[in-house]
C-alpha cells in the first residue's frame, strides 16, 4: 500500500468519532463519494453523550435516545428545575446509526492533511475535492480541560435521586477554597444511572484521583452505597482550541461549547450544512463563539466560593435566554440578551471579576488558591 494513491473522492473525512462519523454519514446521504480515515474506525465509543432534546436533527433515528428527562435539575446554592427536556443517548446505537455505509474506509493514521489530499502513516495518499479534519482536539497544557470521574450504578440503588444537569452543593468533601466540581447524574436507561463528579474547566483541571475521592465522599453523604465493582467512566478533553473553518469539523472546527464541553449535538445539527458545502461560520456565528469564549474566561477567573452564585444567576434567567446561550450556532441577539441579563443578577462582589475576564483584562485572583476553575 506504500506510495499508492486512492481517489479522488468528493470528501475525505479524517476522524471517526461522533462528529466525523456524522459528517461522513450525511455526505453519503447527499450522494457524495466519501473516504474516511481513522486508525480504528470501528472502535466502540465508551463515553456518555447527552443533548437537549430539541437539538436533535430530524434525520437522526430517535431510537438512539436511551432516556429523556422532561425537567432536569440544576443546583447552585438553590434548586432550579429546568424547563427543557434533556436526552441521554445510547452510545452504541448512535454509533450504529451514523455508520458510513458506502464509504471507502482507511484504517490508518493521517499524518499530513492538505486541501485536496491526505498522507497516511503507511505512505499511501487519499485524494479528495474536500479534506475535513474531524479528529477532535489534542491535549495541550495551555488549553483548559474538562475532567470527570463517574460510576454506573443500578437505578434501584439511587431511588429519589433526580436527574442533575449540575449540582454545585458542597457535600463532596472539598475545601471551600479549592477549585470546585459538581455532580452530574443521568439515567442511561431504565436500569442504570451515571453518577459523575465533574470539573467543568481547569488549566490544569482536577485529576481523576481527586474527582474519585470527591465523588465517593458525596455519595456517602447522600446514602448512596458503592460496592467497588461498578463500571467506571473517566473523562478528560480540552474545552479550548477549536478553529472555525470549512476544513475542520466538530470540536476541531470550533463546535465545542466552552461553557459545557458539549459538541456532539452541535456536530449532529451542523452535519447536513457541512456535507452540502454550506457556510457554518457566518459573522454572527463567529461573534457567538467569541462571546461564549468570553464566558469561559469569566468562569476560569471566579474565586471558588462564587461559582454557585454564578450558576444560580444563570439558571434564574428566562428559559429562552438559557437556551440561546447553551445551544445554537448563531443567535447573537439571544446570547447578548443572556449575558446582559446575567450580569445584574450576580452578587456585586462577583461582577468585577466577570467584567474583567469577559473583557480579557487577564486579572487573576489574588487568593492563594487561585481561580475557581484552576488556571
Amino acid at each position: 500500500m506504500a506510495d499508492s494513491a486512492h481517489g479522488p473522492f468528493d470528501v475525505v473525512v479524517c476522524g471517526q468519532g461522533p462528529a466525523g462519523r456524522a459528517l461522513a454519514h450525511r455526505c453519503l446521504a447527499h450522494g457524495r463519494t466519501v473516504a474516511v480515515v481513522d486508525p480504528a474506525p470501528e472502535r466502540r465509543w465508551r463515553a456518555t453523550y447527552a443533548v437537549w432534546a430539541d437539538e436533535l436533527p430530524d434525520w437522526l433515528d430517535l431510537a438512539v435516545v436511551a432516556a429523556t428527562v422532561p425537567e432536569p435539575v440544576a443546583w447552585g446554592r438553590i434548586e432550579h428545575r429546568l424547563d427543557r427536556a434533556y436526552a441521554v443517548l445510547d452510545t452504541g446505537r448512535l454509533q450504529e446509526a451514523l455508520a458510513p455505509t458506502g464509504a471507502a474506509v482507511f484504517a490508518d493514521r493521517a499524518t499530513r492533511l492538505e486541501p485536496h489530499g491526505v498522507t497516511l502513516a503507511s505512505g499511501a495518499t487519499v485524494r479528495g475535492e474536500r479534506v475535513i479534519d474531524a479528529r477532535g482536539l489534542r491535549r495541550d497544557p495551555a488549553r483548559a480541560e474538562q475532567t470527570a470521574h463517574g460510576v454506573l450504578v443500578p437505578a434501584d440503588r439511587v431511588r429519589g435521586t433526580e436527574t442533575l444537569f449540575m449540582d454545585w452543593r458542597g457535600d463532596n468533601g472539598a475545601d471551600p477554597a479549592a477549585p470546585p466540581s459538581f455532580l452530574y447524574a443521568v439515567p442511561l436507561g431504565p436500569e442504570t444511572v451515571l453518577l459523575e463528579e465533574t470539573c467543568l474547566a481547569g488549566r490544569p483541571a482536577l485529576d481523576d484521583a481527586e474527582l474519585r475521592r470527591r465523588l465517593h465522599h458525596r455519595l456517602a453523604a447522600r446514602d448512596i452505597p458503592l460496592t467497588g465493582t461498578e463500571e467506571i467512566e473517566r473523562v478528560r478533553f480540552p474545552v479550548q482550541g477549536g478553529r472555525p473553518g470549512p476544513e475542520r469539523f466538530g470540536a476541531a472546527g470550533g463546535l465545542l461549547h466552552p461553557a459545557t464541553g458539549y459538541s456532539v449535538a452541535a456536530s449532529l445539527a451542523a452535519a447536513d450544512t457541512a456535507a452540502t458545502g454550506g457556510t457554518l461560520w457566518t459573522p454572527r456565528a463567529r461573534a457567538v463563539a467569541a462571546l461564549r469564549a468570553a464566558g469561559l474566561r469569566a468562569l476560569l477567573a471566579l474565586p471558588p466560593e462564587r461559582v454557585p452564585d454564578f450558576f444560580d444567576a444563570f439558571f434564574t434567567l428566562p428559559p429562552q435566554r438559557q437556551r440561546a446561550y447553551l445551544s445554537g450556532p448563531d443567535d447573537l441577539a439571544g446570547v447578548l440578551a443572556a449575558m446582559a441579563g446575567l450580569f445584574p443578577q450576580l452578587p456585586r462582589r462577583t461582577r468585577l471579576e466577570v467584567a474583567r475576564a469577559t473583557l480579557d483584562l487577564r486579572v487573576r485572583s489574588q487568593r492563594p488558591g487561585g481561580s475557581a476553575m484552576m488556571e
